[in-house]
């Protein structure tokens, strides 16, 4: 199984390690900085760039990459001059921090330093955006410089688990098997000469798994007893690990402290020459490793859930598109907050990774790069020793509203097992890589070609979009599309899923309902297929709640008012027995303030040409249903409910430095921008619901931001408001009003069962 690929410099003590974006120190004081070519496949002269600045190794970023961004780095590396340059991690993904981002060199300059860049540490891109350069393959005459590190004796880049096994297929995730690093164009062995667990934590990290256990030592002893013997037992397992390849050293006498995030970190030697006879005295380092529950089999899975159901979590991760990452919030007196990003690092992102039962930290992200939080922000300057059992267990900074924003979130991403999924599902006919008809893999036993074939587009939605594109590794879902004619066809015409439905967490959509073998679709072919379009990035709509609190109140309003509003449906459905234009609705009205905290702007599903005009209210209705509004009893029941269609998403206003995209005016756009909100006043037509048949008695306020799923977002867990509120039959109380997961498990029954005393009274 391949490992993370990456590279980063030797461990250092955590006291000594940088703030979450360090100050450019003065020139005076600055040490020299030293660089290194990394990255599998590559020549001596081509490779990702790292640059080891403030004591940690770290990558650039290839936003706004240039050829004369590599010129200055392939001086400073000794070549005479650059002949390309490489992005989108092209030699790997590298580890660490990404020290530089938009360096804009003229060409000339002497050192990196004196290009204009946005600051040491100051980046919004992740690993997969990590710059190469390609050098000319001619040395600057009499260059030497010790800052210039040779790689091929200064880390290892890609490290994986080598399963052994005999007859029997293998399963995925590969949890035990010899550890084995890249060199060249094969596999190399570790000799596991003072190998301990603390170097087997770090490599169960790695491959994604929050902890090692024990190995049966012995086995591997006949095993290499057998390799030696190049294959003369006649025992299947040892015949087959003999076969499969000769015993090549390339490390010894590895010494990891257990937090470091990568072996590359650790301190090691190096085997030259001839390695085959090296490690007389020793074995191939073997490594067993604990899966999480996420991806733990058959009765250890059902145990592990079952304890971590029993007991309520205190840390998630909420944003993200792929398991293990996210923003990182915290659940302290009852409710969920974040963590601001100050001396946010790799160490304390692991703890986090690991508690969650994920494997160490690739990124520690700052800047709320998996969108900004609400509520609290419950820690600051989290610094974590990497060895604590718990988030919590680490020293960190109680924080007041000036210290930070949720601009400044922090966010893991976090190494997790290699399952394979992403082979058995793939796209065709799209424009780009990011859409086209879902293909999946079916039937395939070991050794067969898999047989591929299309999925029933009937029932196929969002959340279904949103488990493919994961699957596919390509983010979140713009779109799931039930008809795909359109999309040029494959010579995959054969229907071989159908019924699939999703409640969107799915790392695949086998994990998904479906229908089997027993296939059950009404249209059939090409055109009836499946198809998605993804996207990297996603917005994030969640309501303002204390403004729905402030701003409730009750209105009789005439009937003979009405007529606009019972046309959009947005009266309770006795209003069309009710006596017009004589008489009148009771009408529980509010403001509500939907902001879009995501990373990419909230736009209709429906494009303009099919958006309708509605006469009475003069404009455009882009959306079917944008909210929905409802009164609930304690236990859950329904008693009276409003809809309101999205006739007019703009940006009412935005945060500082933010501009406005979308205005309803004159038939333009619509959609609400990342960093702005959309007000809806009480006092708008349909900014109601109607409670003229309501009893009076203790209710629960919802409401629910994009009902239906029918535009995308990195998190719909939030998109529900709750309140409580006391009727009298005349006056109405609005109190405790919430983000739908706002609070703890326990408080969220509480405060359903248990409306608590009533305060701001509005009438």
């Amino acid at each position: 199984m391949a490992g993370a690929a990456g590279a980063a410099g030797r461990a250092v003590d955590v006291e000594q390690r940088r703030a979450a974006t360090p100050p450019s120190p003065t020139r005076s004081s600055v040490p020299p900085l030293k660089f290194r070519l990394a990255g599998y496949p590559r020549k001596h002269n081509e490779g990702r760039i790292e640059v080891f600045y403030n004591e940690e190794w770290g990558t650039i970023c290839d936003d706004d990459f240039t050829l004369a961004n590599a010129q200055v780095l392939c001086r400073q590396l000794g070549f005479v001059g650059a002949t390309g340059w490489a992005h989108s991690a092209k030699y790997g993904k590298g580890v660490g921090r990404i020290w530089l981002d938009n360096v804009n060199c003229a060409g000339n300059e002497k050192s990196i330093r004196d290009c204009k860049h946005r600051g040491w540490g100051n980046s919004d891109c992740s690993h997969e955006e990590d710059a190469g350069v390609i050098c000319k393959d001619e040395r600057i005459p009499g260059f030497k410089d010790s800052n210039v590190i040779e790689t091929e004796q200064s880390h290892v880049e890609e490290v994986r688990l080598r399963a052994v096994v005999s007859g029997a297929q293998r399963r995925l995730p590969v949890t035990e098997g010899i550890v084995e690093v890249r060199y060249k164009d094969g596999w190399a062995q570790i000799c596991d000469e003072g190998w301990d667990s603390k170097n087997s934590r770090v490599i169960c990290g790695m491959m994604g798994f929050p902890t090692e256990k024990k190995v049966n030592r012995n086995f591997y002893k006949r095993l290499k007893r057998a390799a030696r013997t190049r294959g003369r037992s006649t025992r299947p397992g040892r015949r087959l690990f003999a076969e499969r390849q000769q015993l090549n050293y390339r490390l010894h006498s590895v010494s990891c402290t257990g937090t470091e995030v990568h072996i590359s970190m650790c301190t090691f030697q190096f085997y030259r020459g001839n390695s085959s006879a090296a490690c007389s005295t020793g074995m191939p380092a073997v490594v067993s490793c604990l899966p999480g529950p996420l991806f733990a089999t058959g009765s250890a899975q059902k145990k592990k859930q079952r304890q971590q159901q029993q007991s309520q979590p205190r840390i998630r991760l909420k944003g993200g598109a792929k398991a293990g990452e996210g923003r990182v919030e915290v659940l302290k007196n009852n409710e969920w907050g974040t963590i601001c990003d100050d001396r946010w690092n790799l160490l304390s992102a692991s703890v986090v990774c690991r508690e969650l039962g994920f494997g160490s930290a690739k990124e520690a992200l700052t800047g709320a790069r998996m969108g900004q939080g609400t509520g609290p922000i419950h820690l600051n300057e989290v610094q974590c020793l990497g060895t604590e059992k718990s988030l919590w267990s680490c020293p960190f900074k109680n924080i007041t509203q000036e210290d930070c924003k949720h601009t400044e979130d922090a966010a893991v991403r976090c190494n997790i097992p290699y399952m394979g999924y992403e082979n058995l599902i793939r796209l065709s006919g799209g424009r780009s890589r990011f859409e086209g008809r879902v293909e999946v893999a079916v039937g395939a036993a070991e050794g067969d070609e898999p047989r591929w074939g299309l999925v029933c587009g009937e029932g196929w939605g969002t959340l279904e979009a949103m488990v493919a594109c994961r699957q596919l590794g390509l983010g979140f879902a713009n779109h799931g599309l039930q008809e795909t004619w359109y999309w040029d066809a494959s010579n995959v015409t054969e229907m071989v899923l159908s019924g699939v439905k999703c409640a969107g967490h799915e790392l695949s959509l086998n994990h998904c309902q479906h229908h089997g073998s027993s296939l059950n679709c009404r249209n059939t072919g090409t055109r009836f297929a499946a198809g998605v379009i993804c996207s990297e990035t996603a917005s994030d709509l969640l309501l303002h709640a204390p403004l729905v609190q402030e701003t409730a109140y009750i209105e009789d309003r005439p009937l003979h008012m009405l007529y606009c509003a019972a046309e959009e449906n947005c009266l309770s459905s006795s209003a069309r027995h009710a006596n017009w234009p004589y008489g009148h609705r009771r009408l529980l009205r509010f403001s509500s303030q939907i902001h879009n905290n995501g990373r990419a702007d909230f736009r209709p599903k429906a494009g303009r040409h099919s958006w309708v005009w509605h006469e009475c209210h003069r404009h455009y209705h882009s959306m079917d249903i944008f909210t929905h509004y409802d009164i609930l009893t304690p236990n859950g029941t329904k008693v009276a409910e409003g809809h309101k269609a999205s006739f007019c998403l703009e940006d009412t206003e935005c945060e500082e430095d933010v501009a406005k995209r979308y205005e309803c005016a004159n038939f333009g756009e619509q959609g609400i921008t990342v960093g702005c909100w959309d007000l809806y006043r009480h006092d708008i037509d349909c900014q109601w619901i109607d409670i003229t048949d309501v009893k009076p008695g203790n209710y629960i306020l919802q409401v629910v931001i994009n009902p239906n799923f029918e535009v995308a977002e990195s998190d719909f867990t939030n998109n529900a408001m709750k309140c409580n509120c006391k009727y009298d039959g005349h006056r109405i109380w609005v109190h405790s009003c919430h983000i739908g997961d706002a609070l703890s498990e326990e408080a969220s029954k509480r405060f359903e069962q248990y409306p608590g005393q009533l305060n701001n009274q509005i009438s």
